[in-house]
């Protein structure tokens, strides 16, 4: 089981536009010729920032259109939030706020063994960084600069904290970075849910 960051940035690091959106990454490819459908059969349960949340909601046409669905997760979601946000009916999603370490056993238990996706953004994936509990970092770089916006990983990390692992090219406009989270100290069994 692995605390997984999986996300596409922009060939100069960023996530998403400064008004959150992913419009840029579309055209570079399809996500059937990604690692992602291997990906999300090993995931049982996703962490999720609020505007990457949003964006779906708002864009559930262009979801539909590359995933499928406007809501392509069977598992469950916790979705960190600091405002009320509605929820997508027959989804098992959760509205959480605070230190990520205070829902990591629940979401560990509801993944059963399977790994955790955090989806985004790059805060939400800093922070189970900083709490010791990210395992891997798996970028897809696209082949597309967007000058400014959000961030893939608002953190300062130098070696050897981060150790790739594999590099893997997808068409002409994605290559695939896996890398391993070194010295993660783990869960803290000492923290309660609220």
């Amino acid at each position: 089981m692995k605390t997984q960051y999986y996300t596409a940035t922009s060939l100069d690091g960023f996530l998403a536009t400064e008004d959150d959106s992913l419009e840029w990454l579309f055209p570079l490819g399809n996500i059937n010729d990604s690692s992602y459908p291997e990906f999300i059969g090993e995931v049982g349960a996703l962490a999720m920032g609020s505007s990457t949340y949003e964006w779906m909601l708002r864009h559930a046409e262009q979801v539909t259109a590359e995933t499928g669905s406007p809501w392509p997760y069977s598992q469950p979601v916790w979705v960190f939030t600091s405002r009320p946000l509605s929820p997508v009916e027959g989804a098992d999603i959760r509205f959480v706020k605070g230190d990520v370490r205070l829902v990591y056993s629940q979401m560990r238990e509801a993944a059963a063994g399977k790994n955790i996706w955090v989806v985004g953004g790059g805060d939400l994936a800093g922070q189970f960084h900083d709490a010791g509990l990210l395992d891997e970092i798996i970028v897809q770089v696209g082949s597309a600069t967007l000058g400014k916006g959000k961030p893939l990983f608002p953190r300062r990390v130098l070696s050897p904290v981060l150790r790739l692992v594999s590099v893997r090219q997808m068409g002409s406009g994605m290559a695939e970075l896996r890398y391993e989270v070194a010295g993660k100290t783990g869960e803290d069994d000492t923290l309660t849910t609220p």
